[in-house]
């Protein structure tokens, strides 16, 4: 694309193609092979994802480099003239990327009824309806409920209970009562982790951390990794007996009746879970001994799974953390660490949001 412009005279100034190639590269972290396969896979069918945030800086510069590299087809949401002036600022081409201006270019009245008769039976009015719809997330997720996008990747500028409060009311959850969590995938020494939950669920009980390993286990297949799933606590099958171990092998139990099949133990503890040694010399019945040891790692409650992944993430730079990722809505909704100020994260979760909305697409025909 950025040759194209360049023969075509689009281009601002003239752009040295290796050192574009390489730059673009190093942002999207195509070093690591799993993010280089998720974004192999966004291009071959680039979906519509929706940024509510589309005045935030790092936003404008993840959209430009999705839209440049045929990742994803970005929508932004916010005031037109901000945008174009920020982008200006920025020094930035939105080629290929759509503006949406609420206050300006879009007719909200439909979105107004729809939302209404969606929230009425819990009190809301058509006022409510209409103030909500000024808050770009609720926007967002209802251009993705109408199917005007695929996707939607937000959270630099708002904490995690705004930006998923939105999704729950609006997308829902895909199964009726049924859990959403929170996953980051741990990209360590080239090899991909997935940590649930990590930010949802605080003290889920026995049936919620067996939904949560089989949601884990089934969005580790979309991206064609075979899940080898670790229920963690702080006893190793039955070492340690309490209530709080005994919830997470009563989990393990409900799992296997529902997923006879999936590769998954415990309770175990994270260090056995994962090295193979320990698992072999003392476990070696243990089910994940004998599949190399565990690419799902499911903790046991809210302070488990969110002190990890970020103590994880912080202790070597070379970790990568993707993430959070909702798993459990009906449609893909993914939020960004509040406050991010790297847009190769954003473009991350975008690529991802791209292939879970690919596969979602294919289950559905």
């Amino acid at each position: 694309m950025a040759e194209a412009a360049m023969k075509t005279g689009v281009a601002r100034k003239t752009i040295d193609l290796e050192q574009y190639r390489e730059a673009l590269q190093a942002k999207l972290g195509q070093a690591r092979d799993f993010m280089r396969i998720m974004i192999h896979k966004a291009r071959r069918k680039p979906k519509k994802i929706v940024y509510p945030e589309g005045e935030n800086p790092y936003i404008l510069k993840a959209a430009r480099i999705v839209a440049e590299e045929g990742i994803a087809r970005p929508i932004l949401l916010g005031d037109r003239e901000k945008i174009a002036a920020l982008a200006n600022q920025l020094n930035l081409e939105l080629n290929g990327v759509e503006i949406i201006d609420p206050l300006n270019s879009l007719d909200l009245e439909p979105f107004v009824q729809d939302l209404y008769e969606m929230r009425w039976r819990k009190g809301w009015t058509l006022k409510d309806a209409r103030e909500v719809l000024h808050d770009n997330n609720y926007l967002g997720c209802m251009l993705v409920h109408a199917g005007k996008a695929d996707g939607l990747v937000s959270g630099v500028t708002k904490h995690y209970p705004d930006t998923i409060r939105p999704a729950l009311q609006i997308i829902r959850t895909a199964r009726e009562g049924g859990t959403i969590a929170g996953v980051y995938i741990m990209i360590i020494k080239d090899r991909a982790y997935f940590f649930a939950d990590t930010t949802v669920n605080i003290e889920p009980t026995s049936e919620q951390l067996a939904e949560i390993a089989l949601m884990t286990a089934d969005f580790a297949r979309e991206f064609d990794i075979e899940p080898r799933v670790a229920m963690l606590s702080f006893s190793n099958f039955g070492s340690a007996r309490a209530p709080q171990s005994q919830k997470v092998a009563k989990a393990v139990q409900i799992a296997r009746q529902k997923a006879p099949d999936l590769i998954i133990d415990g309770e175990i503890h994270a260090d056995t879970a994962v090295v193979e040694k320990l698992l072999r010399v003392n476990y070696p019945k243990s089910l994940l001994a004998r599949h190399g040891g565990a690419n799902v790692l499911i903790f046991p409650n809210l302070d488990a799974g969110n002190i990890s992944y970020k103590l994880v993430y912080s202790l070597d730079e070379k970790v990568e953390a993707i993430g959070p990722l909702l798993i459990g809505l009906k449609k893909p909704i993914h939020v960004l660490q509040f406050g991010t100020t790297d847009e190769r994260e954003i473009a991350h979760v975008t690529a991802i949001a791209v292939v879970d909305a690919q596969i979602r697409e294919k289950k559905n025909h």
